[in-house]
């Protein structure tokens, strides 16, 4: 077995491992934390909400 095959086959190894973390970050986790981030805004709003009310000017009795 050469070195240079074997150079070759790392090469390989390792342009397909980044195309896989590529592919990763791009499809699996970015949208899990982008639906994450939205979800927890908005719960922490409706829990602020249900603790001060809701928005807008006080009703007047």
């Amino acid at each position: 077995m050469s070195l240079v095959g074997s150079d070759a086959n790392a090469y390989a190894r390792r342009r397909r491992m980044e195309i896989f973390a590529f592919l990763f970050l791009t499809a699996v986790l970015m949208p899990a934390l982008a639906v994450a981030t939205v979800g927890s805004y908005g719960l922490a709003v409706w829990v602020y909400q249900m603790v001060a009310g809701p928005p807008g000017p006080p009703s007047a009795h």
